[in-house]
């Protein structure tokens, strides 16, 4: 066992993925950044509610963060733990099979692409969004 694999918490991963909303999460950020504006929107959810759940993502090790400007952005990180990996990579083949996370991502590409908010009209677009449209 590498020194990578006995430090992992791996109760902190299964407990981060343990939360439906964190699991949306995740799928709408697919391969890509993308603005909490949007998971806002999408999800309509509060703001520092959503920021809770990406803040323990983080911690768990499976979420990384990028400020630009005003606007934060949110990605998928593997996990350095091999079997960590493992177990995201799986959630994240089931996540794209499941049917609310492809609402989800309808929601999405047409809150990115097609119907802009005006609030929103400034916003970063998540780069495979605009790809799909």
């Amino acid at each position: 066992m590498s020194s990578s694999d006995k430090t992992f918490d791996m109760e902190l991963l299964f407990r981060a993925l343990a939360d439906r909303t964190r699991l949306r999460l995740l799928s709408l950020m697919g391969s890509d950044e993308v603005c909490v504006c949007y998971f806002v929107e999408v999800l309509k959810m509060h703001q520092p509610k959503i920021s809770r759940h990406l803040a323990y993502m983080r911690k768990a090790g499976i979420v990384g963060a990028r400020r630009e400007g005003k606007w934060m952005h949110y990605r998928v990180i593997e996990p350095k733990d091999r079997r960590a990996a493992q177990v995201l990579g799986n959630i994240r083949e089931w996540l794209a099979t499941d049917r609310e996370m492809q609402r989800d991502h309808n929601r999405l590409v047409q809150m990115c692409c097609v119907k802009v908010p005006p609030h929103l009209q400034t916003a970063p677009k998540p780069a495979h969004i605009i790809a799909e449209v």
